[in-house]
Formats: C-alpha cells, structure tokens, sequence
C-alpha cells in the first residue's frame, strides 16, 4: 500500500502512528485500506461492523487482522 505513503519506507512507518489524523489515509483511502485488508488477508469486511479506529495505525489493523483470523 505505498500509495498512501509514498516518502515512508514502510519499515520506517511506526506501528503506532495515527494514519487518520496525520493524514496519510484519509476517508477515500479508508475504503481502499479496509477492502485491500479484506482481500489481502481473506477477510469479508463486507459483514463485519467495522470502525475507523480498527485502522488508525499499522498496530490497529495488525490486531484487526489476528482477531478475524483468530475466529476462522
């Protein structure tokens, strides 16, 4: 997903930086973020009742991913 940060490396995008609030993802980029999410990892987003805070930062959207896979 460089798109969203094209300047960050992404071994040098802290895992607890709010992509929200500094701007990286903003509302369009939300939607691309949770449907790659979704593809990426086998997850029907589509179902789930989803909020922004589940991807506000790498670390959010690594506990996401294991909490869905954790109920496969």
């Amino acid at each position: 997903m460089s798109e969203f940060a094209p300047d960050i490396p992404a071994d040098q995008l802290p895992a607890d930086v709010d992509l929200l609030d500094t701007g990286v993802v903003d509302s369009l980029g939300l939607l691309r973020l949770i449907a790659w999410v979704g593809e990426r990892y086998g997850i029907s987003v589509g179902e789930k009742n989803i909020s922004p805070a589940q991807f506000s930062s790498v670390a959010a959207i690594e506990d996401f991913v294991n909490a869905e896979r954790s109920f496969v």
